[in-house]
């Protein structure tokens, strides 16, 4: 059933706990890229517009779990966000459970922001210990999951907190809404003819992707590196690219699922080679890969044959860069695809992006906003795409 979403309860004096998403990349203590920060946007704003108070949780990168560590401090996060919604946001301790960040949530008026110190800073958190959660439980009147990219993960505030606050709403934000019904609901019943492009580095990261998304589609194009395990497969020379050997078999047994549920497979069928991994490395265009060279992207005819199929599809459904969308020379299958799902778009297509080095690539290419859905989640969106079910969607409230 599906699961009810925020703007379905009333909040007016309630103080609600959200569960988001700032994981974001920081350099020098600056963020680089504030996508998740601004994706959680719609929902606090669903709950300040009716009269709610907001207490922000998240963690950010992979902190010892022994306490505060300056480097990994959501601090920054708390001043970004107070910028972008154009009010202040409360940061009341280096500690998400102390007395210190407990009395900040209880003094909380209507219409106010506080943010929690990274909850990573225990190590209780991805241990799913109940005790923790029960701390922060406490916090809220209702709950609410805009962590899309944390949903494949059974940590403590993304299930024991909301099993903590059974009798109380829990429900699923505006982000992970959509996220939902753009990776679940929208690829188990697409408008046909449908597409998948799968890149990326490794065989073994989308095996249950191409797995689920067979049946489903009419056509799946496959290129990064990714694609050289396909080539061997096939007898095909690899030349020094990275090969997955113990998933040959892996690909042999996809490349005949495809034939016999009649979707067209396409490999790469030129390259885009340099003798050495190594960025700047010069490149060059070849039919076939060298022995003594390895594959940095795909060909310029293979990105025009892709681009062909992109252009007469209903829906698209793309995760995983082309080839090393990073080098120079080695970004024109990358960008090529991109721009094939731009126009797909204008032309009334639904197109979906994974998260990840997919979302980087339409950032870096400023056709991000050309798509009509990119995912926040990385691992996240993958294990969606393969079918799995996720426990901190299941814990929400159900409609009916």
């Amino acid at each position: 059933m599906p699961t009810k979403t925020i703007d379905q309860i009333p909040v007016d004096g309630l103080r609600v706990l959200v569960r988001v998403d700032f994981n974001v990349p920081m350099q020098d203590g600056r963020i680089t890229d504030d996508r998740r920060i601004r994706s959680a946007i719609p929902t606090i704003n669903s709950i300040l517009d009716r009269g709610g108070s907001v207490v922000l949780m998240s963690h950010m990168g992979r902190p010892k779990g022994e306490g505060y560590e300056a480097s990994f401090s959501l601090e920054p996060i708390a001043l970004h966000l107070a910028t972008l919604l154009g009010r202040s946001v409360g940061f009341p301790s280096r500690d998400c459970v102390d007395e210190a960040a407990a009395t900040a949530v209880q003094s909380l008026k209507p219409g106010g922001v506080l943010l929690l110190e990274n909850l990573r800073f225990h190590k209780a958190e991805q241990k799913g210990d109940p005790y923790f959660a029960e701390k922060i439980a406490a916090y809220g009147d209702a709950y609410v999951n805009d962590a899309f990219g944390t949903c494949h993960r059974p940590d403590a505030s993304m299930v024991a907190v909301p099993q903590a606050m059974a009798g109380k709403p829990r429900v699923a934000g505006l982000l992970v809404e959509r996220e939902i019904a753009f990776l679940s609901e929208a690829v188990a019943n697409p408008k046909r003819p449908m597409v998948v492009i799968l890149g990326g580095a490794k065989v073994s990261s989308k095996i249950g992707a191409i797995e689920h998304l067979l049946p489903k589609c009419d056509a799946m194009l496959i290129g990064g590196a990714m694609a050289y395990t396909f080539m061997r497969a096939l007898g095909q020379p690899t030349g020094t690219s990275l090969v997955e050997e113990e998933h040959i078999p892996t690909a042999e047994r996809a490349l005949a699922a495809a034939r016999e549920a009649g979707v067209e497979l396409l490999l790469p069928i030129d390259h885009v080679v340099a003798d050495r991994l190594n960025h700047g490395s010069p490149t060059r265009v070849e039919s076939q890969i060298p022995d003594d060279a390895l594959g940095v992207d795909i060909g310029p005819e293979t990105a025009t044959q892709f681009a062909g199929r992109i252009e007469g599809a209903q829906s698209a459904l793309w995760n995983g860069p082309l080839g090393i969308f990073e080098w120079p020379g080695a970004d024109g299958g990358t960008r090529a695809v991109a721009q094939a799902l731009a126009k797909a778009t204008k032309a009334g297509a639904t197109t979906i992006v994974g998260g990840g080095d997919s979302a980087a690539a339409l950032d870096a290419m400023g056709l991000a906003a050309d798509m009509t859905h990119v995912s926040t989640g990385g691992g996240a969106s993958v294990e969606m795409l393969e079918g799995k079910r996720f426990e901190a969607i299941e814990v929400l409230d159900q409609i009916g």
